[in-house]
């Protein structure tokens, strides 16, 4: 078993901040190449990223999810698909500790671990003596070409019972990969395709999904830990959010660089700045980002607050959970999406960042678990005293 000293959430978040010059440096080649640059995958291992969910008996920190959405938020600013797959790992990871500890124990006997994953089950797992095996594809497998497990998502046949759904973890080097991600954003995320042929995982590796939605962790040692103890989906959504409210701040960042330079073409305006309408604008989209920061740590200080008391989840908070990632999502778009538009035609230029935040924020809006839209209906359905239609709250 690993100790270390674990930093404190400051500590972190200053990691984060010190290592977005290095991502910005990066942004464009891990675009053109569709995949993160080794030298960022270095620096954020270096940084202590890849460990920020892993437990302290091997080396972890068991960081709380407040302190993972400021360390995304500042990774954001620099690159977002960088800060994206930061976060996709640490959903996998986080995953991982629902598992037995023998399991564990090989997991995480890797330094710096990375587990990419999904939750779609769009593969079969047939029963077999001391395990199943795996045939299938799964798609949007953020930074798979640097893990080195995949979680993976498949409906079981051929025990007792109905078939149902499990999540199993398989070495991403059992794996084929496919490499299919040409997108009009989150190009750096590599976010490709990964098929399973005969893949044999043993039972140990294999849990029911049930189990892992309502956060149910087969270690005990685990379970005795406050960021081990709520349910997967709010979990998954705190995780997530930084990275959106990072790239929000990003594209801040960008189009205040520029306006001291700008005017606005064909008009009497010499100084942008000067502009009435910017000023409507700026204070537009300033406000969006304050709002998507609200909802981000509102949700975090709920996941862990739960954690901590070791209290029951209602459905609507873990419906609120979704609604306030939603929430962020939705207003980090609207405020990049204002700073795009008032940043003129000089902007489309590629060596221009805006352009390639609004067309990242844009891709993860479009997640189907970070859909604005999806969200924002499943809580109303809520509030109007329906059942939840989807098993992923």
């Amino acid at each position: 078993m690993r100790k270390t000293d674990v930093p404190a959430r400051e500590q972190l978040v200053q990691r984060a901040s010190e290592l977005v010059p290095l991502l910005k440096k990066h942004a464009a080649w891990s675009e053109e190449n569709r995949r993160i640059h080794e030298e960022s995958i270095e620096a954020l291992a270096d940084a202590g990223i890849f460990r920020m969910r892993a437990p302290a008996r091997y080396g972890g920190y068991e960081s709380d999810t407040r302190t993972l959405v400021d360390v995304a938020a500042e990774l954001g600013r620099g690159d977002g698909s960088t800060a994206w797959v930061a976060s996709v790992y640490w959903i996998p990871g986080w995953m991982t500790c629902m598992f037995p500890d023998q399991v564990q124990d090989e997991v995480f006997s890797t330094p710096d671990v990375r587990v990419c994953g999904t939750l779609s089950p769009s593969a079969m797992a047939i029963q077999t003596d001391g395990g199943v095996v795996v045939n299938g594809k799964w798609g949007f497998i953020s930074g798979a070409l640097h893990s080195h497990w995949q979680e993976i998502i498949a409906i079981l046949i051929g025990g007792e019972g109905e078939p149902m759904p499990v999540v199993a973890l398989v070495p991403t080097s059992d794996l084929q990969i496919i490499d299919d991600w040409y997108t009009s954003g989150f190009k750096g995320t590599g976010s490709v395709s990964t098929v399973a042929t005969d893949v044999f995982v043993p039972q140990e590796r294999v849990l029911p999904i049930s189990a892992v939605l309502q956060g149910q962790s087969a270690s005990p040692q685990s379970a005795a830990s406050a960021i081990y103890r709520s349910p997967l989906l709010p979990v998954a959504s705190a995780s997530s959010v930084g990275c959106v409210v990072g790239m929000a701040n990003a594209a801040k960042e960008a189009f205040f660089a520029r306006l001291p330079e700008r005017k606005i073409t064909y008009t009497g305006y010499d100084k942008q700045a000067k502009a009435p309408l910017t000023h409507l604008q700026v204070a537009d989209a300033v406000m969006k980002i304050d709002e998507a920061e609200f909802h981000a740590h509102r949700l975090a200080a709920m996941v862990d607050t739960k954690g901590v008391e070791n209290a029951p989840w209602t459905i609507e908070e873990r419906v609120r959970a979704r609604a306030d990632l939603g929430a962020v999502c939705r207003l980090g778009k609207e405020a990049v999406d204002i700073l795009a538009s008032a940043s003129g035609g000089s902007s489309i230029y590629s060596d221009q960042p805006i352009q390639r935040i609004a067309r990242d924020i844009n891709a993860v809006t479009m997640h189907a678990l970070m859909h604005p839209d999806t969200n924002a209906e499943l809580y109303g359905r809520i509030l109007c005293g329906l059942e939840p239609d989807s098993l992923y709250i």
